[in-house]
């Protein structure tokens, strides 16, 4: 099961992405400002790290600048998530952004299933496993495998 760090400011939109995404089976660690990200992103050992950048204490962009300088981070692929145009993603990538998901191109004002899809998506490109569908899950038994022994 992938570990996300989800770094937003904004407690409506950080709980309920934080909900949707441990509803599916993720496991959530999060942090509202620059300074605990980069905390929690070396004691957390994140798989993928969700990244706005207007946060307070340090801006997105110093973290994510920080987080590939740091060598227990540098590997950690960071995924940028925030209101801000899509055209400051080159320089972001460039900087050490694996991707960019822009907040009102997802709808998350209409539900979490695009940012569902489109986290799914980057999963598979870095070879992390997705969580399992509830319905097939029991207890972290396989109930497929289950009902055929």
């Amino acid at each position: 099961m992938a570990t996300i760090l989800l770094v937003d400011d904004s407690k409506f939109l950080r709980l309920a992405t934080e909900r949707a995404l441990t509803r599916v089976g993720y496991h959530v660690i999060s942090a509202t400002d620059g300074e605990q990200a980069l905390a929690m992103a070396r004691e957390g050992h994140p798989d993928v790290i969700l990244l706005d950048m207007l946060l307070p204490k340090i801006p997105g962009p110093d973290v994510l600048k920080q987080l590939k300088k740091d060598p227990a981070t540098a590997a950690v692929p960071v995924v940028v998530f925030t209101g801000l145009s899509q055209k400051n993603s080159a320089r972001l990538q460039k900087d050490g952004a694996f991707g960019f998901l822009e907040k009102s191109e997802l709808g998350l004002d209409k539900g979490c299933e695009t940012l569902l899809a489109a986290l799914s998506e980057i999963l598979r490109k870095l070879g992390l496993e997705e969580p399992k569908p509830a319905s097939q899950t029991e207890n972290g038994t396989d109930l497929m495998v289950r009902a055929g022994q």
